[in-house]
């Protein structure tokens, strides 16, 4: 099997872990009641997706 010829600097070690960050999610605006919510999910303060009633909440 192949092994590399030279050991892999710690600067080049970050650089290849530069992309690993985690990011906040999106977040838009629920159309009925107007809080934020995750993308193509049912709005958890009014219960509603895709203009109809999905979740009881209450």
């Amino acid at each position: 099997m192949a092994h590399p010829k030279r050991r892999k600097s710690k600067s080049k070690t970050r650089m290849g872990r530069s992309h690993h960050a985690i990011s906040a999610p999106s977040l838009s605006d629920c159309p009925n009641c107007g809080e934020k919510m995750l993308p193509h999910r049912a709005c958890p303060s009014c219960g509603f997706y895709k203009d109809r009633q999905v979740l009881a909440v209450g």
